[in-house]
């Protein structure tokens, strides 16, 4: 009989490795870090629409819905404008075509380096959107978009200068502008002088205290009024073109709050033409 061996059976064990895939690879990190941007735009987007006014948010709208072609110009200067001047195209860097087009929509020709404006009563759109930078570029800095909202009415074009808790445009409870005001009002001068409809500017104040004796809120908005006419005149606006000013007093808030301060607001409207 042949003897027991004491040696144990060596046990062979074949492991098969299976590379990393499905659940265990990095395909699920691009998912994730895509619905993270995705809440953090709907949580921005929520807090934009508690915290902005119904004029704020259609700003924000029409900021990424323009509604005319994207403006060909890029700034090459360190001001405002991006440029010495928007009137003068050997001032300006290009990218493509360089200074403004030859032409605009309709057809009309732009301002060349003599200065001449455009005299199309539809240019309206256009300046509302290099004031807003809504074609991506801005005749206004970030800092002074705050102050500023545009609309096209039946009226015209429509800029309305406003304060805001951060600043303010008038010294309080005078006429006396701040170095902001005659900023913007020196862009909005600049614009202006791409066509040569007429300007209405109006003044609005917020309302006063009730114990507060002297209530002059009819000079003080006419007033107001009337130092923009003066800046508009000193920028370079032809006086001839002054149709009207006009002072609002607080018949005319823009917000539920009468006390609020955006209703401290100088409107400049550039009227169009079947109505002058």
């Amino acid at each position: 009989m042949a003897a027991r061996s004491n040696v144990a059976p060596v046990i062979i064990k074949k492991k098969k490795i299976i590379s990393a895939d499905g659940h265990h690879g990095g395909a699920w990190k691009v998912a994730y870090a895509d619905f993270v941007t995705a809440m953090m735009a709907f949580f921005m987007l929520m807090w934009l629409l508690n915290a902005t006014t119904e004029k704020q948010r259609k700003g924000i709208a029409d900021y990424f819905n323009p509604t005319i072609p994207i403006n060909r110009i890029s700034g090459g200067g360190n001001d405002l404008f991006g440029g010495d001047s928007v009137l003068k195209e050997q001032f300006l860097a290009n990218n493509g075509i360089g200074g403004l087009p030859t032409t605009l929509s309709g057809g009309a020709k732009h301002a060349d380096a003599d200065g001449d404006m455009l005299r199309q009563p539809d240019k309206l759109a256009e300046i509302q959107d290099l004031l807003i930078g809504g074609g991506g570029e801005s005749f206004l800095a970030d800092n002074s978009k705050k102050h500023v909202i545009t609309r096209l009415t039946d009226e015209g074009l429509v800029i309305e200068l406003f304060d805001t808790p951060q600043a303010q445009l008038f010294v309080e409870g005078q006429a006396k502008p701040y170095r902001l005001l005659v900023d913007l009002v020196r862009i909005v001068t600049q614009a202006s002088q791409l066509v040569n409809n007429d300007v209405s500017v109006e003044g609005h104040i917020r309302t006063v205290p009730v114990v507060q004796l002297d209530k002059a809120t009819w000079e003080l908005s006419s007033d107001r009024a009337n130092t923009v006419r003066g800046l508009l005149e000193s920028h370079g606006l032809t006086a001839s073109r002054i149709s009207r000013v006009t002072g609002h007093a607080d018949r005319d808030p823009v917000s539920s709050n009468p006390r609020a301060l955006q209703n401290n607001r100088i409107e400049v409207i550039l009227l169009r033409r079947d109505l002058q």
